[in-house]
């Protein structure tokens, strides 16, 4: 089974990076250090070599020793006192043959000089810094010839300094360094830790991977949170804004964002919030043509403000949904109207049948299914759409208990209507115009409505007419004003033609009414069948 690794802790993420910095930055510094100081050791070590050399060759001791019959014995004391001094590893002086008269190991002395770098001083009577291999070991040395009165190169002298003394040396110096490298790491790892604590306290205490967590279910959150979500900080700048608050606001991100939200919302209480400390809840407001609920919460640290989040909702989508279900509710009345409408009728057949009158009955039911079978070759044979229909059977119903006449237009006809016209919203139109049509007829005894229906084109047209009253002089501009209403009621009126309005403008249709001179009021729809 595959275990989850637990994440570093930030500290131990923060000490692991200083530490490694400074380990590199350190190696790296040492390196170059030792590389510079090396390079500087051999250049003034080759240049105090050679001048030493260059100085000895000069000596008269060492002139007159030249010319005697053994060099060594004048020589060779005075080289290595001179070598004591100057704390070099060898003062090497030879003939113009190489051959040594001195060296700091007596058996080497008479023997050949080793290294193969004197051809220059010997033959050219240079003086110069070389690095060769001697008979002690690599070394930077200082040759300098020994020239006679007469001019003629007579010796040469070599003083050396081993390259292993100076690696020492320098492993010395590095030695203190790597001291005080050590040092930094552990400053380094102390401020290690004093950062990382005293960033966990900036981040609440939390671990970055718990942040990352945080942040990863905050935002499907908001994605999934059906409310709009807008949050600002002090000085009123938008700071996070939730898809559901675009949605609404009909804005894009990026319109938003980092933006003032006075510039978005000039009449905004949302800094009085920020102000006060004070939260507002339910409060009813306008915005980009919609009605809102909005709350809005100060966002809080240490007592003080230091944000706002503000959460709405539309009451829009809250009304339709209510709306909705009333016209459900009234599509359900309806067809318990036709129930009761439908077991009326089943009573006067029965009673016809009892009292022997079968002719009366007979005539009845063959008056009834013709009325009931015009009807319906109507409705489900020119008008296709299934919703369509429903409506309308509903409302035959209702019209058949009101005891009034519905006439279905025998030129109607409509295919299947496109998903943007819903049901809802066909209930809405449709059962309003009717509801309104069988009222304006309900005290005429020949009171007649009809309805007719045509989807030629790209709209659908609806025409709802009826021979009542109509409307007084100079109200019809009026009527589709919410709350207006000509009937007397107890109960608030003047809502449903402002429904239907509100309905064939979301679906970008129109709605004309007119009083025609045979004196029927004529309510027209139009409803684009494209509409997206």
């Amino acid at each position: 089974m595959r275990l989850n690794k637990k994440p570093l802790r930030l500290q131990t993420k923060l000490i692991i990076l200083i530490v490694t910095l400074l380990i590199g930055i350190i190696v790296l510094i040492c390196g170059v250090f030792f590389y510079l100081e090396m390079k500087e050791l051999k250049a003034n070590t080759g240049k105090r070599a050679l001048q030493i050399a260059k100085t000895i060759s000069y000596m008269p001791e060492v002139q007159e020793a030249m010319g005697s019959e053994n060099p060594s014995t004048t020589l060779q004391p005075l080289t290595l006192k001179i070598q004591q001094e100057i704390d070099a590893q060898f003062v090497v002086i030879g003939n113009n043959q190489g051959l040594r008269y001195t060296h700091p190991d007596f058996d080497k002395i008479g023997k050949q000089m080793v290294g193969g770098d004197n051809i220059r001083a010997l033959e050219d009577g240079k003086a110069y810094i070389s690095e060769a291999t001697g008979s002690l070991g690599l070394s930077i040395r200082g040759k300098a010839p020994i020239v006679s009165e007469d001019g003629m190169v007579i010796g040469v002298v070599s003083v050396g300094f081993l390259m292993e003394n100076l690696k020492s040396r320098m492993e010395e110096k590095l030695a203190e360094i790597s001291l005080i490298a050590l040092l930094a790491i552990n400053i380094g790892v102390v401020g290690g830790y004093l950062l990382a604590r005293n960033i966990r306290k900036d981040i609440l205490d939390l671990e970055p991977h718990e942040i990352a967590s945080l942040y990863r279910e905050r935002n499907a959150i908001l994605e999934s949170v059906k409310e709009g979500i807008i949050a600002v900080d002090s000085n009123g700048n938008i700071t996070m804004v939730n898809p559901s608050a675009l949605d609404i606001l009909d804005l894009r991100e990026e319109e938003l964002l980092h933006k003032q939200i006075t510039d978005i919302v000039p009449d905004t209480d949302i800094m009085e919030v920020a102000r006060t400390g004070h939260a507002q809840e339910n409060k009813e407001i306008y915005l980009s043509d919609k009605d809102i609920i909005v709350n809005r919460i100060p966002i809080k640290e240490k007592e003080t403000v230091v944000g706002v989040v503000s959460s709405f909702r539309d009451k829009t989508d809250m009304k339709k949904l209510l709306h909705t279900l009333a016209e459900v509710k009234k599509y359900s009345e309806e067809l318990r109207a036709q129930t009761h409408e439908f077991t009326n009728k089943l009573y006067v057949i029965s009673g016809m049948l009892e009292l022997g009158k079968f002719q009366e009955a007979l005539d009845w039911i063959q008056k009834e299914y013709r009325i009931n079978q015009a009807q319906n070759d109507i409705i489900f044979e020119k008008i296709k759409d299934e919703k369509l229909q429903a409506i309308l059977l509903g409302k035959l119903a209702v019209a058949s208990e009101r005891k009034k006449l519905l006439q279905l237009d025998e030129e109607s006809s409509v295919q299947v209507l496109p998903s943007n016209i819903k049901f809802s919203s066909l209930v809405a139109i449709i059962g309003n115009l009717l509801d309104n049509a069988l009222d304006a007829v309900e005290e005429k005894e020949d009171g007649m409505v009809s309805f007719s229906a045509i989807d030629y084109g790209n709209d659908l047209i609806l025409e709802i007419s009826d021979n009542g009253p109509g409307f007084p002089v100079g109200t019809i501009d009026l009527i589709f004003r919410k709350g207006y209403t000509t009937k007397q009621a107890d109960q608030p009126r003047g809502f449903g033609l402002a429904i239907v309005k509100k309905e064939v403008e979301q679906l970008e249709g129109t709605v004309e009414v007119q009083r025609t001179p045979v004196n029927t009021t004529v309510f027209t729809v139009y409803l684009p069948k494209n509409y997206l």
